[in-house]
C-alpha cells in the first residue's frame, strides 16, 4: 500500500477561489479547435494556463486567436488522431514547445451513425482510433512525463454513451464505454504518483458532431423530452467542470466521471 507521502498531495489550504487557478501551468488539449474542446481551451487559458492545441488542421487558428485576443498564451502543434504513430510523439512535442505540461485534456473525437449490420471494419477502426486508441497513447505520454515530476491532471472527454448503448452508434459507444473504464484504470495506477485522472461525460450538446442529426425534428424533441434541464447543452457548459478537474480544487477526486447533461442520466427513461 502506498504511504501518505506517495499518494495524492494534500489540497492546499488557500482561499477557495485560488484553488481554481492554473497560473504558471501548461495544458495540452486535443479537439480544441471547435465545440467543447474550444470552450475548455479558452476556460483553462482564462484560469491562467498556457494552452497547447494539438490539431490536424493547423491552419485553423480560431481558438488560438480568441485566447491571444483576451491576453492568453496559446501554441498549436500538428497531430492527426487517426495516425497513432503521430500521437506517440505529441506529448513530447508539447513539452518541447512550452516546457513541463501539468494538464492534459483529451477532447478529440468523431461519431458515425450507421446501422450496426452495415458498419465496415474500416469505419469501426477509424472511430476507435480517434476516440480511444489515440487517447490511450497520449495518456501514456502524459504518464511518462508526469510520474517522475509527481504532479498532473488528466481529463478525458467521455459521453453518455459511456453508460448507455445508444442507437446506430455501436463504434462510438464501444469507444466511449472504454474511455470511462480506462479513466478508472489509469487513476488506480497513477493516484500514488499524485496524478488525477477523471472524465467529463457530455449529454446532448449542440456541436458539429451531431449537426446532421439535429436537422431531424423528432431527434430534437426526443432529446429535449429526456432532459429535465429543458435545453441542449452548449460548449460553455464545460468550462467550469474542466477548470475544476484541471486544478487543485479537485485534488482528492480521481477516477470519476462528471456527467454534464442537464439531468438526463438522473431522469432515465421514465
Amino acid at each position: 500500500m502506498s504511504s501518505a507521502a506517495e499518494a495524492l498531495a494534500p489540497t492546499p489550504a488557500v482561499p477557495a477561489l485560488d484553488l481554481f487557478s492554473l497560473k504558471g501551468q501548461n495544458a495540452l488539449i486535443t479537439g480544441g479547435s471547435r465545440g467543447i474542446g474550444q470552450a475548455i481551451a479558452i476556460a483553462l487559458s482564462q484560469a491562467g494556463a498556457h494552452v497547447v492545441l494539438a490539431q490536424r488542421d493547423v491552419s485553423n487558428t480560431s481558438t488560438r486567436d480568441k485566447i491571444v485576443a483576451s491576453g492568453g498564451r496559446c501554441d498549436i502543434i500538428k497531430c492527426d488522431l487517426e495516425d497513432l504513430k503521430d500521437c506517440e510523439s505529441v506529448f513530447d512535442r508539447a513539452v518541447e514547445a512550452v516546457g513541463e505540461v501539468q494538464v492534459l485534456v483529451n477532447c478529440g473525437g468523431m461519431l458515425k451513425r450507421t446501422d450496426s449490420v452495415d458498419v465496415k471494419q474500416e469505419e469501426w477502426q477509424q472511430v476507435l482510433n480517434v476516440n480511444l486508441n489515440s487517447l490511450f497513447i497520449i495518456c501514456q505520454g502524459a504518464g511518462r512525463h508526469m510520474i517522475p515530476r509527481r504532479r498532473g491532471h488528466i481529463i478525458n472527454v467521455a459521453s453518455l454513451n459511456s453508460f448507455i448503448g445508444g442507437i446506430r452508434v455501436a463504434s462510438y459507444a464501444a469507444a466511449k464505454g472504454a474511455v470511462g473504464t480506462l479513466t478508472k484504470a489509469l487513476s488506480n495506477e497513477w493516484a500514488k504518483h499524485n496524478i488525477t485522472v477523471n472524465a467529463i461525460a457530455p449529454g446532448s450538446v449542440a456541436t458539429d458532431i451531431n449537426a446532421e442529426a439535429r436537422k431531424n425534428p423528432e431527434f430534437i424533441s426526443s432529446r429535449l423530452a429526456g432532459t429535465p434541464g429543458g435545453r441542449w447543452g452548449t460548449p460553455e457548459d464545460f468550462a467550469g467542470p474542466a477548470v475544476f478537474l484541471a486544478s487543485a480544487a479537485s485534488q482528492f477526486i480521481t477516477g470519476e466521471m462528471i456527467v454534464v447533461d442537464g439531468g438526463a442520466m438522473a431522469k432515465g427513461p421514465i
